[in-house]
């Protein structure tokens, strides 16, 4: 895990460029859609993680009671 974990980190966005590019070459409209689909799913991870961000400093927020 100590070696997976960076080489995952660093080999999986230099495959999705290369794949972008080889797609631009391919059809310029594919690598379009193809930053369209990863556009979307970059804008779902940060929603995700904002609500779990949210969610727990709400948790840990002491409630404002009346006395």
């Amino acid at each position: 895990m100590r070696i997976a974990k960076p080489l995952l980190a660093i080999t999986t966005p230099l495959g999705v460029a290369i794949g972008l590019r080889e797609a631009w070459r391919f059809h310029w409209w594919l690598a379009l859609l193809m930053g369209a689909l990863l556009t979307v799913i970059a804008a779902f991870f940060v929603m995700t993680m904002r609500r779990i961000r949210a969610e727990s400093n709400a948790a840990q927020k002491p409630d404002d009671a009346p006395t």
